[in-house]
């Protein structure tokens, strides 16, 4: 799968970014979505060909992979990688949306960087909203589809056509562990980035509305 999409589209939201805005950009690009390109898509990359069940009844293993692992860890991963990233589209179709009603004004707007205000402080607002949403939506989802953050090393599987309860045995279940906790604690550090932004804006934001109000009444 190329990723470049997702390279050029947090690169071109960036720019429209907060200082903690620009952090959460480098976390997912350094820490999420390389670690997923070079290290975690190879190690599930066979995870289907080495679970391993101790009987050879036809469609027994088939039935108990896809009982255990209904979403593959990696695609589902993938999915939300770029459901996150998605929202930044929001902002980025807001200033081209703006950028065209003023065109004939020959003036770029927003020209600085980091300063969002009005209309564009809403679109960006709520991307991060968005963002956030996502973020805890696919680790709730995670959790109830995989019983919890872990990967056992043995399951037991009773689903039919197993004549019996089967032992099925998960391969390089510690190396998945260290991954799917490092992947977990990114996520939630992105949620405490997001948080943290929108907190800001909403802060800043209030304080400039106050200042108007109490220069306008001094006046």
């Amino acid at each position: 799968m190329s990723w470049g999409f997702l390279r050029d589209l947090l690169s071109g939201a960036n720019k429209y970014s907060t200082g903690i805005g620009r952090i959460w950009v480098a976390v997912v690009f350094v820490f999420r979505l390389l670690v997923y390109i070079v290290a975690a898509e190879n190690i599930w990359k066979y995870e289907r060909d080495e679970f391993e069940c101790n009987i050879k009844q036809p469609g027994c293993k088939n039935v108990c992979f896809d009982h255990f692992f209904p979403v593959s860890h990696i695609r589902l991963w993938a999915l939300q990688l770029i459901m996150v990233s998605a929202p930044s589209l929001l902002v980025i179709f807001h200033v081209a949306y703006q950028e065209n009603r003023e065109k004939h004004q020959n003036q770029k707007l927003y020209r600085s960087p980091g300063k969002i205000d009005g209309g564009l402080l809403c679109t960006y607002l709520i991307s991060l909203i968005l963002k956030v949403g996502f973020e805890i939506v696919f680790l709730v989802l995670f959790y109830i589809l995989y019983d919890g953050f872990k990967v056992p090393r043995l399951v037991k599987c009773d689903v039919r056509p197993c004549p019996n309860t089967v032992d099925c045995y998960i391969s390089k279940p510690t190396e998945k562990m260290i991954f799917l906790s490092f992947l977990v604690a990114t996520s939630c550090l992105c949620i405490a980035l997001n948080l943290s932004e929108l907190s800001y804006l909403i802060f800043k934001y209030s304080i400039k509305c106050y200042l108007k109000r109490y220069i306008k009444k001094r006046q």
